[in-house]
């Protein structure tokens, strides 16, 4: 089964895998030069569209957060 899901706020749309992809490229470039996407076992997202804001869980040990839509 192939599956899709849209998050829309407002005027604004953004697909999950494109918010899951931040994720990624944040844990990639927050972490030390040697962090690698295969180190990031567990993720956990928590997606706050009226604060503009994803927050996460990386592998139970590290959180933060990251703009939903970039202005």
């Amino acid at each position: 089964m192939k599956s899709t899901l849209n998050l829309e706020y407002g005027a604004n749309t953004i697909e999950s895998k494109a918010i899951i992809a931040a994720a990624k490229k944040v844990w990639v470039d927050e972490g030390n030069k040697d962090r690698k996407v295969k180190d990031l076992l567990k993720l956990d997202l928590y997606v706050k569209p009226e604060e503009n804001a994803v927050y996460y869980v990386f592998n139970d040990d590290e959180s933060g957060s990251f703009p939903l839509y970039e202005k």
